[in-house]
């Protein structure tokens, strides 16, 4: 037997040390485990990393010490909350300021910064804290997420990025509400605490409120209103836009396609949005009817923004005739920007088609748009969310119908609200059972993840063919 050989330890031997390697053992288990997954489906270590986000903050909210009464909160109730929260969509089936303690409400703020960050953002914010890396996969997913805003070596930089920028618009916002509450005659600690959570509510498009009778009695008040409104909507335009602007701020001719088309498509639905719910409800005496002129407008633009993802609202939403409600499902389901914190099918895929039924009309080969080609798979992946979305919202609505009894209107109001994200209600999901109330934390859980996924999973997912069949076109239309 050689020396070398004489000092190899046997597998069976004892040693002090054993206990920790095998602790170790298990970690370094999990980190292959995890990081396999980032790196050969992303998509499903982005459902993971949600669902078990959710799942933790279930469990905080089902504690005694969540609920302002020291009880347990049922089940679905601390489910459908956290789901709320997590997905950013602002849907309650108990009162946020009533039912849920200080412990509850700081909880469910939380949660709406974790969840605001993204399905893609935390699944490589997990694969970068279990594994200290992202392997090629898991970059090309999180810069997916970022809309290519960088290069590979890159994406820990952006990641950081999306963070840093969440924290200081939320706290500019935090620090222009503080000092009117303050004004209002709340005290210090409830000022800073109403201040932050909106701030936070806002930009994450969330629309929780920390106020029994929300933000109405604040429905003239441009101090609220305003920061409230460009918190929604700088978080609707989404992290690569975001990203873009402060590289090169209003310089048009610097922006990429993404940041033309999302900026473009979002002040047209804003415009469009404010002038037609005000003709709407213009002679509404429930809702804005007996106003002056002046706040007409502003009940019609804050509408528009709110109605995109925001969640807010200053009106009764069983108020609005029954056109408004038909205006308000449209832009409810179109949403805001892509890598955002709001809901949708989002502003860039709307885009997409009208310019591929441009081109068709036109018998143009190519979708062009400002010097640039889109190309087919961008075309089919636009497909692949509308079709997706249009089909969990009817079949969400077919089951609401059975369970509920409710009228079409008021279930189709709550879906597409649910389904985007956005927060809007009739009031429906608090009176619903415990089925319709599960059947809602789904459609949330889904539409905040479900076409995000989808369509960063179809952007990265070619296969590569060996043959073509002939073309044969179908009659269509």
């Amino acid at each position: 037997m050689t020396q070398s050989q004489s000092r190899s330890p046997s597998p069976a031997s004892w040693h002090p040390g054993q206990p920790e390697r095998e602790g170790l053992w298990i970690l370094t288990r999990l980190r292959d485990f995890i990081d396999n997954i980032a790196n050969t489906s992303p998509a499903r270590l982005a459902l993971s990393a949600f669902a078990v986000v959710v799942l933790i903050f279930t469990g905080l909210l089902s504690l005694p010490m969540s609920s302002a009464t020291g009880q347990v909160t049922p089940l679905h109730q601390a489910l459908f909350t956290a789901v709320s929260a997590v997905c950013v969509t602002g849907l309650t089936v108990v009162s946020t300021a009533v039912h849920w303690s200080f412990f509850g409400q700081l909880v469910i703020l939380v949660g709406i910064f974790v969840g605001g960050l993204g399905t893609l953002t935390l699944a490589s914010l997990l694969a970068l804290m279990v594994s200290k890396k992202l392997g090629v996969r898991g970059k090309l997913i999180a810069q997916e997420a970022m809309n290519n805003a960088g290069r590979l070596g890159e994406v820990g930089a952006l990641l950081r990025i999306v963070i840093v920028t969440s924290v200081v618009i939320e706290a500019v916002l935090a620090l222009v509400m503080i000092p009117r509450f303050l004004t209002l005659g709340e005290s210090v600690g409830q000022s800073v605490w109403h201040g932050v959570f909106y701030a936070i509510s806002s930009f994450n498009n969330a629309g929780f409120t920390p106020h029994s009778d929300g933000i109405v009695p604040y429905e003239t008040d441009l101090w609220i209103l305003i920061p409230l409104m460009l918190g929604v909507f700088l978080g609707s335009l989404g992290f690569p836009v975001v990203m873009v602007l402060q590289q090169n701020g209003l310089n048009w001719r610097k922006w990429n396609l993404h940041t033309k088309l999302t900026i473009q498509v979002s002040l047209i639905l804003l415009a469009a949005g404010a002038v037609l719910w005000g003709l709407m409800e213009w002679d509404n005496l429930r809702t804005i009817g007996g106003m002056s002129l002046g706040d007409k407008i502003t009940h019609s633009l804050f509408a528009s923004v709110m109605t995109r993802s925001g969640g807010f609202n200053l009106v009764d939403q069983n108020h609005m005739d029954s056109t408004t409600m038909l205006l308000t499902d449209a832009l409810m389901f179109a949403g805001g920007g892509s890598a955002s914190t709001a809901g949708g099918i989002k502003v860039t895929t709307i885009a997409v088609m009208f310019l591929a039924i441009i081109a068709e009309a036109r018998g143009d080969a190519d979708v062009k748009i400002y010097g640039r080609t889109i190309p087919q798979g961008t075309m089919r992946v636009a497909i692949s969310v509308i079709v997706a979305g249009a089909t969990l919202v009817a079949v969400s609505a077919l089951l609401l119908l059975q369970i509920s009894g409710a009228s079409l209107d008021r279930v189709l109001f709550e879906t597409i609200s649910a389904f985007a994200t956005v927060g809007l209600s009739t009031n429906l999901a608090a009176e619903l059972p415990p089925d319709g109330v599960y059947v809602l934390t789904a459609l949330m859980f889904a539409g905040r993840v479900g076409t995000v996924t989808l369509a960063a999973g179809l952007a990265l997912r070619q296969r590569s063919q060996l043959y073509h069949y002939p073309e044969e076109r179908p009659i269509i239309g």
